[in-house]
Formats: C-alpha cells, structure tokens, sequence
C-alpha cells in the first residue's frame, strides 16, 4: 500500500500529546512494515525549518511529501470552500490519515482520522474558541468523509457514539503507546540535578506533566496541594507544574497568589524532549487528577519511568492505570490532599506502585499501538 500520513500535529517545534502520539504510531508502522510506502504530508508555508524538522523525524523510512501553500489558509478557506486537498499532495495515496480530527475535502483514496476525545463538546467551556468553532463546523464533515474513524480507548469510543451514533460501526479502538527509549528508569542519575537546577527545583517534588488549562483540574490540584503542604510543613515537597500555556489558564495562576504557594509551586519553561526523563525519574511522584482524557498519555510515561501516580478516575484515565495508582476523586480537593498524602508518607506504597506501573507500562508499546493500526488500514485495503 501507500499510506500518506498528515504530518500536521508534528511539525511544531513544541509537539503536544497529538504530535507524539502520531509519531510512535506512524514510525513503528513503517519500523514494522516495510512492504509499503510511506510519506509525511504537510504545507510548508515557505519554512524551510519546518521541513528540516520532519525530515529528522521521518528517517529512512518515511518520504516527505509537501506543498509551498499556507497550510493556515488551506484549513480556514477549505472550511467553507471544498478546496480538493489532492490537489497539493496527489492522488497516488491509497489510505491518507489525519490525525487531528479534521479530514480536508477530496482526499485520494480511503481516508482514516482519528478523533481523541470529545472534550469540546462535554467540556466547552475549558477548549479554546476557536478550537471548538472549528471543530464544531469541521468534526462532522470529517466523520461523513472518513471510511473509518480511529481513538485512543474504550471510554472515547463511547463519548464519540454519544454525539455522532451512526458513525458507530466506523469507529475502531487504537490505544497508544509510550516510548521505552524516552521514558525508562533513570540510567543516568547525574542528570537529575542538572534538570532540576535549570528548571530551578529544589528539593522533593511532585510532578504534573501537561497543558495549563482547565479541564486537567490544576485549581483542584492546587487548593488540594496547598492544604498537604499546611498539614506537613516546612518539609513538603513542591508542586512543579510543567506545560505549556493553555486556554482559561488565568484562574489557575491567580489560585497559587491566592493560596499564598508562590514559593511552593513552580511553573516551569518548557521542558525539552532530553530532559524529560530525568525530570520525571527525580520526582517523588507524578499527579494527574484531569477531569477529562481521551488516553492520557502523562501518567503511562511516568509509569515507565518507575514513578508512583497519582490520577482520577474519570474518563480513560482507569483504562491506562490499572490498579497501578492512587484514584482520588476528581471533584473533591480532600480526596487529592489525601493522595497526595498518603503518596507523601508511605514509601513502601510508592515502592509498590513503582513496580506495578513499570510492569502495565511494558504493555503498552507503539509496537503494539501499529499493529493495531495497520490492521485498520489493512480492512481497508479488503473492502
């Protein structure tokens, strides 16, 4: 076959959950299958440093296919006008998927999107407004236009049949993975200190991972963390927060100046990839009480990493956990100071959560994630 990927969530510099997510699928379906033919496909607006980028990123085994158009003007004119998307990129492609939710007008051949979460419509007030215009006019379209629709987890499945059911028999479920050569226990312990002076940490530390807005419950968290640290002391570890900005992330800001933990809790710059690791491994915990998650990719990285996890237990944040962290009630601030006590206090649980979540990481793998995939593409091909 050849399969064209939209290249689009992974051509910024500062890929988000989207970006990685397509990258562990996309290079473990070529890794694993190199009968066939694969490209990026993306506008390129004349940045030739956008080019150089993906270029890296798709090795040997994956072409670049690109247009010189603005892809901006691309989505926002084709929003209206039927623009054929083959026009730019070809008609040799026998499946073309699209990542993030939108497929274009007239693309050659069978076409797969895949939709992570249906946060725009449960959650509209937390999503950005140009995000949920756009979704609200373009999400629709792209499920008539799709031949199969693809997520991250039975809970997302479910949320997508709710608002579009008779896209049902479409929809197939692709959990992701998490890259054990990026997120593994900690092989070089001299990095931790460095990471932690650039990123100004002292001391122990509890550690959020994600974007800062609010459907991942960061005021919760917060007002949560703020009572911990007033039952411990003077001895509680920080709260760093590392992300980069949102959409509705004043309160979140505010609710530190409030509570007084300017000094307690650090919102870091953003994290490069290389650094990760030993940012993860340092912590003496990960949190991630999100009110909403198509997958929820934080906690599983800080799981290979041998990191204890704190989450919620709302949307498909069980489906990646397991019994592999302490659930704490999303709504309720009491229920998060106690796990982040409990996490604080017993160090033989965190040596139990330690082992437990690297054991349920190792399952999920971006090998694992491709298979899956391309027997998708696969049950396309057979139509």
């Amino acid at each position: 076959m050849n399969i064209t990927f939209d290249a689009v969530p992974i051509c910024s510099e500062k890929m988000t959950g989207i970006g990685w997510c397509e990258l562990g699928q996309t290079q473990a379906v070529a890794a694993l299958y190199p009968e066939n033919k694969y490209e990026y496909s993306f506008f390129t607006s004349g940045d030739n440093e956008r080019v150089k980028r993906v270029k890296q990123l798709a090795g040997k085994d994956i072409k670049l296919n690109t247009s010189g158009f603005s892809g901006f003007v691309y989505r926002a004119v084709s929003t209206f006008l039927p623009v054929p998307y083959s026009f730019f990129f070809g008609r040799k492609s026998d499946v073309t998927h699209f990542f993030n939710y939108i497929v274009p007008p007239f693309v050659h051949g069978k076409k797969v999107v895949t939709v992570h979460d249906m946060v725009y419509k449960t959650f509209p007030e937390t999503v950005r407004g140009r995000t949920k215009y756009m979704l609200d006019i373009g999400l629709k379209r792209s499920i008539r236009r799709a031949d199969l629709i693809v997520t991250d987890s039975e809970f997302s499945k479910t949320e997508i049949i709710k608002y579009f059911p008779k896209c049902e028999s479409k929809i197939r479920v692709v959990p992701c993975g998490v890259d054990l050569e990026r997120f593994h226990p900690c092989t070089e312990p001299e990095r931790i200190p460095e990471v932690k002076k650039s990123l100004e940490i002292e001391g122990d530390y509890f550690l959020y991972v994600g974007t800062i807005e609010p459907r991942k419950n960061l005021e919760r968290l917060i007002s949560a963390y703020a009572a911990f640290a007033k039952k411990v002391g003077e001895k509680a570890p920080k709260l760093v927060l590392a992300g980069g900005k949102g959409w509705l992330d004043k309160g979140i800001y505010s609710r530190v100046e409030k509570l007084g933990m300017e000094k307690n809790i650090i919102f870091t710059k953003y994290v490069p990839s290389e650094d990760m690791n030993p940012l993860m491994c340092g912590a003496l915990a990960f949190v991630f009480p999100s009110l909403y998650e198509g997958f929820g990719m934080p906690p599983l990285e800080a799981m290979a990493c041998g990191v204890p996890v704190l989450a919620s237990g709302e949307a498909s944040l069980p489906e990646v956990t397991g019994d592999c962290a302490v659930i704490c009630d999303a709504y309720d601030v009491k229920s998060i100071a106690k796990g982040l006590y409990r996490l604080y206090s017993d160090e033989k649980l965190r040596e139990e959560l330690s082992r437990r979540g690297l054991e349920r990481a190792q399952g999920f793998t971006w090998e694992r994630s491709a298979k899956m995939l391309m027997d998708v593409y696969r049950e396309l091909k057979h139509e």
